[in-house]
């Protein structure tokens, strides 16, 4: 008797702890309240201990427990959670994909173990699996897939955000069809269906054998369903991302014309100060005026821009600054280039285009949020740190109070600027640089670090794409 309590008690807590791993992974990566994923959670619960204990029982077949399971957890899914239906849907698939394949990875694996032990320790000579060899492996399987989910959603922000309905809808088919491939196995093991060694080896060696064989096939679908999910995802990633360098070139193109429109204006000079002179000479000062003004429309500059020495990052930080004045946010710049730098401008646009774009949003967004006052701002710092060049943007954020950079940058992400970060990233690593994130107070920060390249490297040498 003590030992069926302690057999049950066990199976209670693993089964809860795996129940507690689903409700915060779909907490995290599902919009929705606390109280509904708990919620979520307690009747995923005991909805699934019903469907466990009628398949014991045998009022239904084990097929139909495990449809039920799942039709559970995906409706619940739809219930409780405020994304979208087809996002949704993906997510318990992943759930119900990965829970099928790590929880029958391990109990084939552990059933391995087991029958060894009993066969090699206990000096049985065809053991079998009782009730209470048979729960402890269930268990363990139900351990080690909450520890997966747990370690999953960490790493999970990227398949989620910013992906269109046919995304959800190409994953999610494929985890399903695994999920059924799995279940119908188990379900004719469980019917006595087994992988035989093909020779008269004794029941022992033929449930080694089938036990070995289910784990061996489980891994390979294990690793096709984590390929498929992730390598979708780098694909989807690279595609995104090169499609916002193509813009950012376009972008550089667009500053390369500015500059040259620039460069007629100083070439014009003498004609120019011959013209304003004739102005001056005739005190015609409104004549003046209107030539002076369209001088500055042609150069493309307008009043307050910034100067730091490099001819590109001034266009961009001109433009970005209109950009920022017309929606009424506090523009301050700080700025020097300094002459020996050679990172090249287009890896700098990269990153002044990206953290200035998200970095406007976020004060557009403050700007909507009728509760927050002040003016919203963006500040910029660029300066030269012994042989380093040191990057800063701050801007005003609407982010909640005690929420930390990491989780600013992962909302940040969520709102669909998860690639631009991407890209900066990379533009840091390729210079062999530094980044941190920074929040607190409603101010979030950027700092990067970049040291300068040595002369004569890939990167001074590299022609600008």
């Amino acid at each position: 008797m003590m030992r069926n309590f302690v057999s049950a008690a066990a199976a209670i807590l693993c089964y809860a702890g795996y129940i507690c791993s689903v409700a915060v992974f779909c907490g995290r990566r599902l919009s929705g309240s606390r109280f509904g994923a708990r919620l979520f959670g307690l009747l995923l619960f005991v909805g699934g201990a019903l469907c466990d204990y009628a398949g014991r029982a045998g009022v239904v077949s084990y097929m139909i427990m495990m449809l039920s399971y799942h039709i559970l957890l995906i409706g619940l899914t739809m219930v409780f959670f405020r994304e979208r239906a087809e996002k949704k849907v993906f997510v318990s698939a992943f759930l119900i994909a990965v829970t099928t394949l790590v929880e029958n990875f391990c109990v084939s694996l552990f059933s391995c173990l087991e029958l060894f032990y009993l066969h090699a320790v206990k000096r049985i000579a065809d053991p079998m699996l009782g009730e209470w060899e048979s729960l402890r492996v269930v268990c363990a399987g139900l351990v080690v897939a909450a520890l997966v989910i747990f370690g999953l959603s960490r790493y999970f922000s990227p398949v989620l955000y910013g992906k269109s309905k046919k995304w959800y809808v190409t994953l999610a088919a494929p985890l399903f069809a695994t999920v059924l491939m799995i279940d119908a196995a188990n379900w004719g093991a469980g019917r006595g269906v087994m992988l035989r060694s093909g020779g008269n080896m004794g029941l022992y060696r033929d449930q080694l054998f089938s036990c070995a064989g289910s784990c061996f096939l489980t891994a390979l679908a294990m690793l096709a369903a984590g390929f498929y999910v992730f390598g979708m995802n780098w694909i989807c990633t690279e595609q995104e991302k090169s499609a916002q360098y193509r813009m950012q070139v376009a972008a550089y193109g667009m500053l390369e014309e500015q500059y040259r429109q620039s460069e007629r204006l100083r070439h014009d000079l003498k004609n120019h100060v011959l013209a304003l002179s004739g102005f001056l000479e005739k005190r015609e000062w409104d004549g003046m005026e209107r030539y002076l003004r369209d001088m500055r429309d042609s150069a493309g500059f307008g009043n307050g821009e910034t100067i730091t020495g490099n001819r590109t990052v001034d266009l961009f930080l001109c433009q970005k600054q209109r950009t920022a004045e017309n929606r009424q946010i506090a523009w301050e710049c700080d700025a020097q280039m300094p002459p020996q730098c050679r990172i090249r401008e287009f890896d700098l646009c990269v990153l002044l285009g990206n953290l200035l774009d998200n970095a406007i949003e976020a004060c557009g967004r403050l700007q909507r949020d009728t509760a927050c006052g002040g003016v919203p701002f963006i500040r910029i710092r660029i300066v030269p740190v012994r042989q380093c060049l040191l990057l800063e943007i701050k801007n005003s954020t609407s982010a909640a109070d005690g929420q930390t950079a990491d989780e600013t940058a992962e909302r940040t992400e969520k709102e669909s600027h998860g690639i631009g970060l991407l890209n900066v990233r990379d533009v840091v690593r390729r210079y062999d640089g530094t980044m941190k994130l920074e929040n607190a107070d409603g101010v979030f920060g950027v700092s990067i670090l970049i040291p300068y390249p040595d002369g004569g490297t890939a990167h001074d040498t590299e022609q600008a794409v």
